[in-house]
């Protein structure tokens, strides 16, 4: 499947010699050189990327690193200076003013920071603004916009004025204003770092259910990395223009490429961004619930495991046999007649943290397909080993640095 979104080397330069830039950072000059030779600041460096459809993906960095100004050249607020940008193939630095138009109106949408709402427009008004540039008539706009801010909890607000509301709700009023237009793509510009962290919370959690909604692509600006790794479904970390890294939130806090990556993520708590299917596997032995105790301590010895599933003829859970629980059955007993019930059960991207706070350590873990069927499973000796690991290695870094 083609991407949603693409950037083959882009570039955008500030300043007096853009294509002079353009060159010495392509010949390996860094940021200070270039400005020290050209008086140029290379603010997007080859960037190459592509994002799938209904992907969010995460770009972070710190002020000044060159992530707002990579998401407005999407839509191009911002003109890149060289490169390739294509959306859904086709190459949007190419567009022409009328394709441009287009392109704003009809497929892309952008939220930014500061609300930018019109203090004399009551909220629906506010909300149904992109579908008056687009020139949809009053009462379809007013039903859009009133859907809109019904799926951001503002329904009962359509006619106030957005001063009669707090930092928060207008904030809902931008993301409203946005998906009132059922954009494919939503650029969205640190728009929660104004916010309380409470609300800010909810408005990430809030942001992911309407992602699954309205299944648009999202390109996210933020420079906090706990907002990251709640969000994305892939993270890219920027610095002086460039990606360091782009991954998935647990490889970037797992396997972070180089000392840079590593100091953003070393605050981090590794148990709650490692996930179960990164130390689950395939190769362990499903019980059948007629099997006798010898048989199945057999199997768990062989294993060198703490516990097995056991499961239906069909690959289905139906509980689990521990190996103390094996140790003191009569060998000729059934294993449906010792086993835990029910099985536990865990999607890939479960977090560590979340089964040790559910007090589940003491039974393996199925991970199952979408057939509901065991795919693969987490041993307690392995989930308890990762667990370590992780906090050890959240010590080291937050003692020692990444040195």
């Amino acid at each position: 499947m083609p991407a949603k979104l693409s950037m083959q080397g882009l570039y955008k330069v500030f300043g007096p010699a853009p294509e002079e830039a353009v060159e010495l950072a392509r010949g390996g000059s860094d940021k200070d050189e270039i400005y020290r030779r050209t008086g140029s600041v290379v603010a997007v460096n080859n960037v190459n990327l592509e994002v799938a459809a209904r992907e969010i993906f995460v770009v972070m960095g710190l002020s000044g690193s060159g992530k707002s100004t990579l998401v407005r050249c999407i839509n191009r607020l911002i003109e890149p200076t060289s490169g390739q940008l294509l959306i859904d193939g086709q190459d949007v630095l190419q567009a022409d003013e009328e394709g441009l138009r287009q392109l704003r109106l009809n497929k892309v949408s952008m939220v930014f920071q500061h609300f930018a709402l019109f203090p004399h427009r009551t909220v629906a008004e506010n909300a149904a603004y992109g579908l008056k540039v687009r020139g949809v008539g009053a009462a379809e706009r007013r039903a859009k916009a009133v859907e809109a801010l019904e799926a951001v909890g503002l329904g009962a607000w359509a006619d106030a004025l957005p001063a009669n509301l707090s930092g928060g709700m207008q904030q809902r009023v931008g993301l409203a204003r946005a998906l009132a237009v059922d954009p494919e793509i939503l650029l969205m510009d640190e728009p929660f770092s104004a916010l309380d962290p409470l609300i800010r919370r909810d408005m990430q959690n809030e942001l992911l259910a309407l992602q699954e909604r309205y299944a648009a692509t999202i390109v996210f600006i933020t420079h906090d990395l706990h907002e990251a790794l709640t969000l994305g479904s892939r993270i890219a970390i920027m610095r002086d223009g460039a990606f360091m890294q782009v991954g998935p939130p647990e490889e970037i806090v797992g396997a972070p490429a180089d000392d840079y990556v590593a100091n953003f993520t070393k605050e981090v708590d590794r148990s709650r961004v490692i996930t179960l299917g990164r130390i689950a596997r395939r190769d362990r032995p499903l019980l059948a619930p007629s099997e006798e105790a010898a048989a199945a301590s057999r199997k768990l010895q062989d294993a060198e495991v703490q516990g097995l599933l056991v499961a239906d003829s069909n690959g289905k859970p139906l509980g689990s046999v521990s190996a103390t629980a094996l140790l003191g059955a009569d060998p000729a007993a059934k294993v449906e007649d010792i086993m835990e019930r029910p099985a536990l059960t865990g999607e890939r991207d479960t977090p560590l943290a979340a089964v040790l706070e559910a007090g589940a350590l003491g039974a393996p873990v199925a991970l199952l397909d979408n057939q509901g069927r065991i795919d693969a499973s987490v041993d307690p000796g392995d989930l308890l080993s990762a667990l370590a690991a992780a906090r050890a290695e959240d010590q080291n870094l937050r003692v020692g640095g990444t040195a």
